[in-house]
């Protein structure tokens, strides 16, 4: 098992594909054993790694509180083991604001940065408190999260599309919260951390291309928020795309801007 002890945790972390370095941040409450199918497309074109972060799925959950340089500096310890000085690196959502601290305190390790569906906190605009979220499930949950998700997701909108429908009606089947106290403490921990992201006075130090990408129609973290990170990072690209949170999937413009831009030359 691919397990690496930095910061006084075991952190759980996967390699794979081929191709230029690439660090990869998740979301909110994901894992990698949930989310291997999106990074996919990253592995067939880059030499991938991504890690469970603190607090979630196969890695530790130390004592918190947790804070959002916690996050960046477990993945830079998790570079210095591997030998890493330098990558390319894309974070989505909670991820990309774990990227932004990331790229805000070591901007001389990023060579390309990609943002995706994420917000700077402070001035910039924070992302909707998903801790409001926690303890719900089943219907009650999915019908909070669908228009969070995608801003177009009413019910008059649902009743004439039906794959949105469905894709409503699979988070009402989601696995609940975890029944481990532990486990339950970890998701929490990342929630409270979240809440306290602010790196908007510091985004003018990231001193790579970046391309921020938000969805059109995204409750969780706007488009305003998207915008008024590039407005503060010297070299970046705003795109909006057709979609809403999971934008990269409901747009398939997204995948192939992302992976083009990474893929770049770094110079």
């Amino acid at each position: 098992m691919p397990t690496v002890r930095v910061n006084g945790l075991d952190v759980y972390f996967e390699e794979r594909g081929r191709g230029p370095r690439l660090l990869f941040f998740n979301g909110s409450g994901a894992t990698l054993a949930r989310t291997r199918p999106m990074l996919d497309p990253f592995t067939e074109r880059f030499d991938t790694v991504a890690h469970d972060q603190r607090g979630l799925g196969q890695t530790g959950i130390p004592p918190g509180p947790y804070r959002m340089a916690d996050y960046a500096g477990d993945a830079a310890a998790l570079l210095d083991h591997l030998g890493w000085d330098r990558c390319r690196v894309i974070g989505v959502s909670f991820g990309g604001m774990v990227a932004q601290e990331f790229a805000v305190t070591w901007p001389e390790r990023v060579t390309r940065l990609a943002l995706c569906c994420t917000s700077p906190g402070g001035a910039g605009g924070a992302s909707y408190p998903l801790q409001r979220l926690a303890d719900l499930h089943g219907a009650e949950y999915a019908a909070a999260l669908a228009t969070l998700l995608d801003t177009r997701f009413t019910p008059p909108w649902l009743a004439t599309h039906r794959e949105d429908a469905a894709f409503v009606e699979m988070l009402a089947t989601r696995p609940g919260r975890p029944t481990a106290d532990e486990a339950r403490r970890g998701e929490d921990e990342q929630l409270r951390a979240r809440s306290g992201h602010d790196v908007c006075d510091r985004l003018p130090v990231i001193a790579c291309p970046t391309l921020v990408a938000s969805g059109r129609y995204d409750g969780i973290a706007p488009p305003a928020n998207g915008e008024a990170i590039a407005s503060r990072v010297p070299d970046a690209t705003f795109r909006v795309y057709e979609g809403g949170h999971m934008f990269f999937i409901q747009d398939r413009a997204a995948m192939p801007d992302l992976l083009e831009f990474l893929a770049a030359d770094t110079g």
